[in-house]
């Protein structure tokens, strides 16, 4: 397989050297330029085509945005915003995925050796998912090509399986949904479709620390529907969706007739923290029949089995047709495993909801 070609542009020669590491470290990924600010970058543009670019937003002389938009407006490429952890960069961040960039990770730190260890799965993995996204696809991938790391931990470190005995349906309905590469956008589009009396939802999307927060304040200024970060302990209410807070695990729970959400620190699951895979086994195994799923664009095979556990569990499950996914592999996978009922454009997947939540 031909491997993935990186330019990096960011103006830390510390960053590029870091990430220069990390990217090589993969058999998959090769790093063919780096470049300390656009100018440079675009001199090194007229001698190669990268698959992927990773750009920092603060830089000298032209910043990440400006030169984002003129990327993509004159050569599109797959952009992966390489952004610090300040509350003006994930901002800026959130905005850079507006204009057409791919997704966002954090700038590599350091730290201990499991922490530069997860860094390194989750910027790798960004740029595979990238590199395989659509427009401007460079090469086929698959979500079986991912280079597997020792332990891949499955969601039974989190939680146990489901059993039966949490499964008697109630009248109130609850939608757990999972998305990956391209699922800002996506979910933009499914919630700004929900009702100011929406059943409640819980989502899990892929995204750094920190940066979960500003994603659930721009969705909240657009949406019908309250959208916030999730809390350890918020309840799961009509009219309010709640994001799972980035590198925390966020489980589905019932006490009674409430439901409410866990927020639990652990490893990587399915490569990933949060994890579809934990949220959607905690609603097989709390909601049962009183819940719809819902699993989007994204790289890998996260949400996969325990989609197929919400379905055995007597939910409702969808998933994200081919055509409207920017990565067609977190859907794929989970029809591979027998776990979704119906497959659906992205236009209609609320409508959709609406009419299985009665």
């Amino acid at each position: 397989m031909r491997k993935i070609k990186v330019l990096i542009i960011d103006d830390s020669a510390l960053v590029r050297q870091t990430l220069c590491e990390m990217l090589d470290s993969d058999p998959e990924i090769e790093v063919v330029g780096t470049a300390a600010d656009p100018f440079i970058a675009a001199e090194r543009l007229k001698t190669v085509v990268p698959d992927v670019i990773t750009l920092d937003i603060e830089m000298p002389r032209m910043d990440g945005l400006t030169f984002l938009k003129k990327l993509m407006s004159q050569h599109p490429l797959p952009v992966v915003m390489c952004s610090s952890l300040a509350g003006s960069g994930s901002e800026s961040a959130l905005k850079a995925l507006e204009y057409g960039a791919v997704d966002i990770i954090t700038k590599p730190r350091m730290g201990t050796k499991q922490f530069l260890e997860e860094s390194r799965v989750t910027i790798c993995d960004t740029i595979k998912a990238a590199a395989a996204s659509k427009p401007g696809r460079r090469r086929q991938s698959s979500p079986t090509t991912l280079k597997e790391i020792s332990p891949k931990y499955s969601a039974d470190v989190i939680i146990d399986k489901p059993n039966s005995k949490a499964m008697i349906q109630t009248t109130e309905k609850v939608v757990v949904v999972g998305a990956s590469t391209g699922g800002t956008e996506a979910l933009r589009i499914f919630l700004e479709m929900m009702p100011a009396d929406a059943p409640g939802i819980v989502i899990v999307q892929h995204m750094p620390e920190h940066f979960t927060a500003a994603f659930a304040r721009r969705l909240d200024t657009l949406c019908r529907v309250t959208v916030k970060e999730a809390q350890d302990n918020d309840t799961v209410v009509r009219g309010r969706a709640l994001i799972a807070p980035g590198n925390h695990h966020t489980l589905l729970k019932r006490s009674g007739a409430r439901y409410y959400v866990e927020i639990k620190d652990g490893p990587l699951v399915t490569r990933h923290r949060p994890s579809v895979d934990v949220l959607f086994r905690s609603a097989a195994r709390y909601a049962g029949k009183n819940l719809v799923g819902v699993i989007m664009t994204g790289m890998g095979d996260d949400g996969a089995r325990s989609m197929k556990e919400m379905f055995d569990a007597g939910a409702m499950t969808i998933a994200q047709d081919e055509t409207t996914c920017v990565v067609f592999g977190m859907p794929a996978e989970a029809i591979k495993h027998g776990g979704v009922h119906k497959i659906m454009p992205l236009q209609n997947i609320a409508a959709e909801v609406l009419r299985l939540c009665g």
